[in-house]
């Protein structure tokens, strides 16, 4: 059975009983916990702890996935990969263990035909329930193995719901390993479906991750997830995951690099997998969004794409990889996940360049390995320092791997103990920050939750009003929920009904003021969600005591708001522009509404030249000028895909979507406001543009009432400079770059005759030179030339001199400074005499130092009035040098 087969397999199955198909999210998540999607159930979190309404009791799912904790295994395992399809049924309070294990025996023996005596259950220790359903389904008790807390237990690691589960296991037969079940080898028995039982509520855990069980959920719920790619080599006979047809492709792509096939064992094999099946973990990441970088998710694709390379080298592939690899990626899996062929040039740019920079790396650490191996061998050691792998591992990116490789290829040993050791630290300072972090945010979202259990969402008026009667429902105070805050405290508070837009999507939250009918006097300093769906407005209490229950007029900022939808309006045309003028793959990646101004980053390789920039500028002024109608309305999923409208990465989107369309040329998911007319966003101009890191650009903007104060600012300049240059505004650039001219012509003119005056002056004092020993010497105080002159004079003045040893020592006084410069020639040099040592003493005199090495050497001081004594100390030293005894 094929993939696309074992797909509509599974989602027909389903469908047919009363799931919802629901599409997968992208890989980056709308979850501050997680980096990447890595369960068919991330997308669902809200529902299972009741912050949401599912769309249906009963949904279906096939979520892309990108886990890298097993990351080491890759390739040295049948099973483990960064990236898979995770099919997944899910029950919000419908049905329980009963139906989901019959769904999944159902599916398993009739949909797709695996052999009844292959198939091993595990399930939790404590879990008789589930035991008793699958024997009374036919498995039989010697094919049910019962497991811990780590194997068969599940919870969010936060407080909320929990629950034991049951894995269904494949058994490949003694070729794949020991006999036994599941519990003895994981090769031979592959887990294909994870059913877990969302059964108890759990309460806050220890530092030991023991956590109590409050009580059992009043609306049990099912998450389960059955692994595509494991499922497809077994319907298919595949040995290992990257021989199915999910990756068979780009298998061979590697193959056909390398110029051979792949053995069936060894270090040789685990690299052909390694390269294949990163391949479509980097193609998926990129084509959602995901972009090389120094941390977070951008750390974790760079690192999968820089062990690729790797492996690839190891392979004795010394040209690209990634590009050919990826694009076999898009050819074989575009069809079922189109975002790969849409974002198709993005990805191959870059991995071309990531590929580019990394192998540019590994020649520096390869250079750097080699001297340090080389120190090592010269110090009679045996063993490479663990400090010096993790500073090329941490510092330039060069893998452990290859350390130690090169390394034993040298006769030696590495620390590898040691860099544990520092790897370890440097992970335990980064935990204890983000754990401080993930603490804080924790705590905050258990008070919005105890909120949002027990009240209402808000109705949100913005669209249409910026005014309206509202009733205080909560209040929340120093993170705790209180009844009542008085005058001068800052609080946050929940509205039965709000004007106000909580940020999102770029756009900022509104600001405006809030009174009560009682007469308490609030000002609103911002809006956000707390929680999806639930509005939380910040404010300072200015005269009174606010109390819930209380009603009054919630009144927005007007013109502030008015400034924001001109901006975010600006936003949507500029992308459009964008991905016209540049391409498809130059799409949001993040961005900043404010009043009159916005910041628009997008996904790009190089800088963006003067003239792109102002074609990008004169069409989004010229969209604004043709006036289009502004529209939003609301649809579901399928509706706006199917009318073009872009998703942006990252956004979470529900059921119910709005759509904003700017005169059809702009077409977006947006919760936004907006203006109702494309002339209303005003002027628009381009402020700057700049990298914002790798294969990332950022520009920003100003429109409307922003632009016009920009505008004048530079009118203003623009008649200053007029009035400067005595010209009319047309002619002022033309008149400057001629005064500029003249002034260059004269500046040259006037360094000619300088430096005719510095030969002359050099004369000079070459004329007053007098005989030491065998040489000459020249010791004068000079006036009126600049530091940097007096160096030039010294060596000119040492140019006059005869041929023979001589030395030249003058000294300047140069706004409050003691200066001195000497100069040897070439005869002193061949004697080991270096400059410096002429004004050495004489620099201390002057309260100063000095340096220089070989013929010219300069000193400075804070004392100018030792400068006489100083200057004789330093033709006494330079007489000495001459030989002069």
């Amino acid at each position: 059975m094929r993939s696309t087969q074992i797909r509509n397999t599974f989602t027909d199955f389903f469908t047919s009983r009363g799931h919802q198909p629901i599409p997968s999210s992208p890989l980056i998540p709308n979850d501050p916990t997680l980096l990447l999607a890595n369960a068919g159930m991330n997308q669902f979190k809200p529902y299972f702890l009741g912050e949401g309404t599912p769309p249906s009791l009963r949904a279906t799912s096939i979520q892309k996935c990108a886990r890298t904790s097993d990351i080491d295994n890759v390739g040295r395992t049948n099973r483990h990969a960064t990236f898979f399809e995770m099919m997944g049924n899910f029950s919000f309070g419908d049905y329980f263990k009963e139906d989901a294990i019959a769904f999944a025996w159902e599916l398993l023996t009739q949909g797709y035909g695996l052999e009844k005596d292959k198939l091993w259950i595990t399930v939790f220790r404590d879990d008789d329930e589930a035991e008793h359903l699958w024997r009374r389904i036919g498995v039989p008790a010697s094919r049910i193995q019962r497991l811990g807390m780590e194997d068969n237990y599940w919870s969010m690691g936060v407080p909320g719901p929990c629950g034991p589960c049951s894995e269904v296991n494949y058994d490949r037969g003694p070729d794949f390993g020991k006999e036994g079940g599941p519990a003895i080898d994981g090769e031979r028995y592959v887990e294909i479906w994870n059913l877990v039982f969302m059964q108890f509520q759990r309460g806050e855990g220890d530092k030991k991750g023991n956590f109590p069980i409050l009580g059992e959920l009043t609306n049990k719920s099912i998450d389960t997830g059955l692994g595509l790619d494991r499922l497809a080599a077994i319907l298919q006979n595949a040995h290992n995951v990257c021989t199915t047809d999910l990756l068979l492709p780009t298998f061979h792509t590697i193959q056909d690099l390398a110029g051979r096939e792949a053995p069936s064992e060894g270090e040789e094999k685990v690299s052909f997998q390694v390269v294949t099946e990163h391949a479509r973990s980097i193609a998926f990441l990129i084509a959602d969004g995901v972009l090389p970088a120094k941390d977070g998710r951008g750390y974790i694709l760079r690192r999968l794409m820089r062990r690729a390379i790797r492996h690839a080298r190891l392979l004795g592939i010394d040209g690209p990889v990634l590009p050919a690899a990826t694009a076999s990626v898009i050819g074989n899996l575009g069809s079922v996940w189109p975002e790969l062929t849409a974002q198709a040039a993005l990805i191959e740019q870059v991995v071309t360049a990531e590929e580019g920079s990394f192998t540019r790396t590994l020649a520096q650490g390869t250079r750097l390995l080699d001297a340090a191996i080389t120190r090592t061998q010269g110090n009679g050691s045996a063993a490479l320092p663990g400090e010096t792998a993790f500073e090329l591992a941490d510092t330039y990116g060069f893998p452990l791997e290859l350390t130690v490789e090169a390394a034993r290829e040298a006769g030696l040993t590495v620390g590898e103990d040691r860099f544990a050791a520092l790897l370890d630290e440097q992970r335990k300072r980064a935990k204890v920050g983000g754990n401080a972090k993930t603490a804080e945010a924790l705590k905050k979202m258990d008070t919005y939750r105890e909120l949002a259990g027990s009240l209402p969402r808000t109705e949100f008026l913005g669209y249409e009003h910026l005014r309206a009667e509202a009733t205080v429902t909560g209040l929340i105070c120093g993170g705790t929920v209180v009844p009542t805050a008085g005058e001068g405290t800052e609080v946050e508070l929940v509205l039965d009904r709000s004007p106000f837009y909580a940020e999102a999507g770029g756009q900022i939250g509104d600001t405006g003021t809030l009174t009560m009918s009682d007469g308490t006097r609030l000002r609103i300093t911002d809006t956000r969600y707390g929680l999806e769906g639930f509005r939380v407005h910040t404010a300072h209490v200015i005269e009174g005591e606010l109390s819930t229950g209380v009603s009054g007029e919630a009144v927005v900022d007007g013109d502030r708001r008015k400034g924001l939808m001109r901006s975010h309006s600006a936003t949507h045309i500029l992308h459009a522009v964008v991905m016209a003028t540049l391409g498809d793959h130059a799409r949001q990646q993040g961005s900043l509404v404010e009043p009159d101004r916005l910041r628009f980053d997008f996904a790009h390789f190089t800088a963006l030249t003067r003239d792109q920039l102002t074609r990008i500028e004169t069409a989004v002024n010229g969209h604004v000028l043709d006036d289009p109608a502004v529209r939003a309305w609301h649809a579901d999923r399928a509706e706006a895909e199917a009318a073009g409208a872009i998703a942006l990465f990252g956004e979470k989107y529900g059921d119910t979507v709005r759509i904003v369309d700017i005169g059809g040329f702009s077409r977006e998911l947006c919760g936004g406001t907006h203006v109702a007319h494309g002339s209303q966003v005003g002027a628009f101009r381009l402020l700057s543009e700049s990298s914002i890191g790798s294969n990332l650009r950022r520009v920003e903007a100003l429109t409307g009432h922003g632009t016009l104060r920009h505008t004048d600012t530079e009118r203003r300049l623009l008649n200053e400079l007029t009035s400067v240059l005595g010209a009319r505004p047309a002619e002022a650039a033309e008149t400057l770059r001629k005064r500029l001219e003249a002034l260059a012509t004269a500046q040259a003119k006037l360094g000619q005759m300088r430096a005719t005056e510095l030969r002359s002056q050099a004369a000079q004092l070459a004329g007053t030179a007098r005989r030491v020993g065998s040489g000459q010497l020249v010791a004068q105080n000079v006036i009126g030339v600049t530091p940097d002159e007096l160096r030039q004079l010294a060596s000119e003045t040492l140019a006059h001199l005869s041929t023979g040893p001589a030395a030249v020592v003058l000294a300047l006084e140069h706004f409050g400074k003691a200066l001195l410069v000497a100069a040897v020639s070439p005869d002193l040099l061949s004697r080991g005499v270096q400059a410096s040592q002429a004004i050495t003493r004489a620099a201390k005199t002057v309260g100063g130092g000095g340096g220089g090495t070989g013929a010219l050497a300069s000193a400075g001081g804070r004392h100018p009035e030792h400068l006489a004594q100083a200057l004789a100390s330093a033709a006494e030293d330079a007489a000495t040098l001459l030989g002069d005894r």
